[in-house]
């Protein structure tokens, strides 16, 4: 598969298994070393098992859905409709994935800055 395949693909699993809350499947997407970062409230979390804890004990009843999915080599940019209750917000996620497509790099834009919630100190850093 060439690179813009397996970023689709990559990407397109991302949310798939994210809203599934397929732990395994989703942990299987990334490098080792990812890097995650929100720019809103100035977190980064490195590392794979760090990653998926943070995801594994995000409280609330979210749920996600892909509204628009562009890749172009090792890059793709997801456009998502992210819902908490009656809530919704879009969000955009930017991804990077290496040569076998796995995920090394997230960027998480929100539409607002805010204070990260208290209790996942333990995952992130702040800059």
């Amino acid at each position: 598969m060439d690179d813009n395949v397996l970023a689709r693909h990559a990407a397109n699993a991302y949310v798939d298994l994210l809203e599934r809350r397929d732990w395994p499947g989703f942990a299987a997407l990334f490098a080792d070393d990812v890097v995650y970062e929100m720019p809103q409230t100035r977190e980064r979390i490195r590392g794979k098992d760090a990653f998926l804890r943070f995801n594994v004990e995000y409280p609330g009843d979210w749920h996600l859905r892909a509204r628009r999915v562009i890749a172009e080599g090792r890059f793709a940019a997801l456009w998502l409709d992210v819902r908490v209750g009656s809530d919704q917000q879009d969000a955009c996620v930017w991804l990077e994935t290496s040569e076998h497509g796995l995920i090394t790099r997230i960027v998480d834009y929100w539409p607002e800055p805010y204070d990260p919630p208290q209790g996942r100190e333990h995952l992130v850093e702040r800059w």
